[in-house]
């Protein structure tokens, strides 16, 4: 047999941008080894034929937080069944290059993703526990052992890296010293010589640790100067690889200064600069315009800049689990109920039967509705500074141990039900209704509602927004303009809050509307453009490329509903529910290194059993290890 797979008579999409041919695809030992029309079945030990289908490189998931995933179910098995066979790792200065560092009773891998990434603390202890190894070439060894299902591109963490130099106490408490800084710089360095295609970091205001003492203390990379962060870019920018950025967003002269590095003119060398995000924020109208002409002036030529905002293909739908949520964490009232551990439920109960917390809360919940001052005027100019709008019209009750009514109604709806109700005995839906509204104490406005339900259901009452990306042409816009990069994801983040896994193929689904040409154009940002970005050796169909090659079926993406197609189901793996999609149908085959793991709606015996993945280093390098036999996934 001259081939191991031929994938015949599909509509090809090479990653170039260039019109789609019909052609056929032959893969010999994980490369593309031809592509023709006509060639011949009788050469192939498979075949799969994907006529009417369209057939193209693997997708690239350029933002996501799959580290601690990856360690305990390697195959990430809802990362390939949507398309995607490459993703980025070790985001928003978080990450496992350095591993557990846990020394002095500190625990940096459970303290920093917790309530950044919203991901229990039993579920990071036991991917803690699987790490045996303590530095970053350490950590791409264990990596290329794996038996990964897609590829993975990872990054050096800021966080961690201050962690590792200062301990983690130490790391948000002072500035570093000369000697510290230095030894920072040295690993990085080191980092990027032995093929770390990216540094990233984290100036989000909202981003806390998750252990005592330390709850109200922002995370390590959020204590760096401008000094630090401008000599470890200096770094990134010698090594040509990729600086990672979520900004300072309350400080826009800082924003502006900190993505100035991106600027040839000003330091000599561009640096490469993806940052966090390019998103129609609903109660800040403004912010997708800054951005973008934020992008415009930095990739100038006066600027001499390669910068890309990162954008996501969908509504930004995010789900509260009571009053935990990612969004919770920008307010400060609603960051004291975040404070606690998830189990903790007599802690949030202590605060909100305080009355001083009562109060607080009034005040927050309430900012901007109404009066005559700046709060109101901005309000109602679409410029407020929380992302979270505090609209009950805008909060539909998705589960919890409520009556069946409430699924899917508004916040704003039950309460003007129960309002009236508790006025005149009557209006309620149902027996259980009435017994729910029995339980409620008088509740005379929208503030004294939402203290009852945290107080009653606590994360058991689950409740869904969408805070951006409510107008879908803004958000065709912003995720087509070529100074974008596509695919702010989050995928393996905040477990139960979020899914946008299949963002890549609602992406496409967009392009769709389009035509053929845009979908064209749209593989290309999807594939070949972030590979180039990174500097990986992936997104293209040619002769000799790896064969990570997607075939999808074009009239199931047509009718692909996403959001009708997302649950909360039990993963195995975490001991614990996440949040997915199930696009099942519409990608029809998935091959990384040449090898079927994903065919007609579900995973091969590969998948887990054999290494497939790939970690992809920076100037087309790949992590490698000698042949051994490979540990199943758990």
């Amino acid at each position: 047999m001259q081939w191991d797979v031929l994938i015949r008579n599909g509509l090809l999409f090479d990653g170039d941008g260039g019109k789609p041919v019909p052609a056929d695809v032959a893969i010999k030992g994980g490369e593309i080894a031809a592509i023709a029309p006509g060639l011949d079945p009788a050469g192939a030990r498979e075949v799969v034929d994907a006529a009417g289908q369209w057939v193209m490189p693997g997708l690239f998931d350029a933002h996501t937080h799959l580290d601690l995933e990856v360690e305990l179910d390697s195959r990430l098995p809802e990362v390939v069944r949507h398309g995607t066979t490459s993703v980025v790792v070790a985001n928003c200065s978080l990450g496992l290059a350095f591993g557990k560092q846990e020394r002095n009773g500190e625990q940096p891998v459970v303290d920093c993703f917790a309530r950044v990434e919203n991901m229990p603390k039993h579920v990071l202890q036991k991917a803690a526990s699987k790490i045996d190894w303590h530095d970053p070439k350490g950590y791409l060894d264990h990596l290329a052992q794996l038996p990964l299902g897609p590829n993975i591109v990872p990054m050096l963490p800021h966080s961690m890296l201050r962690a590792e130099v200062m301990g983690l106490r130490q790391s948000v408490t002072r500035e570093p010293t000369t000697d510290e800084l230095s030894k920072m710089e040295g690993l990085l360095d080191q980092a990027m010589r032995d093929g770390y295609p990216g540094f990233s970091t984290d100036a989000l205001p909202f981003h806390f640790l998750a252990n005592d003492p330390h709850r109200r203390t922002k995370i390590p990379s959020q204590w760096g100067s401008f000094h630090e962060l401008k000599r470890l870019t200096g770094v990134v920018r010698a090594h040509g690889r990729v600086w990672q950025a979520t900004p300072p967003k309350d400080n826009p002269l800082q924003v502006f200064r900190n993505f100035l590095l991106t600027s040839s003119r000003l330091w000599g060398r561009t640096l490469k600069v993806t940052a966090v995000a390019a998103l129609d924020i609903s109660t800040n109208a403004s912010l997708a315009k800054l951005a973008m002409f934020l992008s415009r002036l930095l990739n100038s030529k006066f600027m001499g800049g390669h910068f890309r905002f990162q954008a996501l293909a969908a509504p930004f739908r995010v789900w509260w689990d009571g009053p935990i949520n990612p969004l919770a964490e920008e307010i400060a009232e609603l960051r004291e109920l975040n404070e606690p551990d998830l189990e903790d439920r007599a802690a949030r109960r202590a605060l909100l039967d305080d009355p001083a917390y009562q109060a607080r809360f009034r005040h927050m919940w309430m900012l901007g509705k109404g009066g005559f001052n700046l709060a109101h005027l901005m309000r109602r100019l679409k410029r407020e500074q929380y992302a979270f709008g505090r609209r009950l019209d805008q909060i539909e009750v998705d589960s919890g141990p409520v009556p069946r009514e409430w699924i899917g109604e508004s916040l704003a709806a039950i309460l003007d039900r129960l309002q009236g109700w508790q006025t005149t005995g009557g209006g309620a839906r149902s027996e259980d209704e009435r017994e729910h509204f029995a339980q409620a104490p008088a509740i005379a406005d929208e503030v004294e509602f939402m203290l009852h339900l945290y107080r009653q259901y606590d994360t058991a009452l689950r409740t869904v927004t969408v805070t951006a990306n409510r107008d879908p042409a803004l958000t065709e816009r912003l995720l087509f303009d070529p100074q974008v990069l596509p695919g702010f994801n989050d995928s393996g983040a905040h477990l139960t809050n979020m899914a946008f896994y299949d963002g890549n193929l609602r992406g496409l689904q967009m392009a769709q509307r389009h035509g053929v040409d845009k979908v064209a154009w749209h593989v290309r940002r999807l594939t070949r453009e972030p590979a180039e970005f990174f500097g990986v050796r992936a997104g293209r169909l040619a002769v000799g490329m790896p064969a990570d090659v997607i075939v999808l079926d074009p009239e199931a993406l047509r009718g692909y509903h996403s959001e009708a197609n997302t649950h909360f189901v039990w993963r195995e793996a975490f001991q614990h529910h996440q949040m997915v999609n199930r696009s099942d149908g519409v990608v029809t085959a998935s091959f990384i290194a040449g090898r079927a793991v994903w065919r007609d709606g579900q995973y091969t015996p590969r998948l887990g059993r054999e290494k497939l993945g790939r970690v992809l280093l920076a100037d087309g390098r790949e992590a490698l290890v000698d042949a051994m036999p490979v540990a199943q996934a758990a």
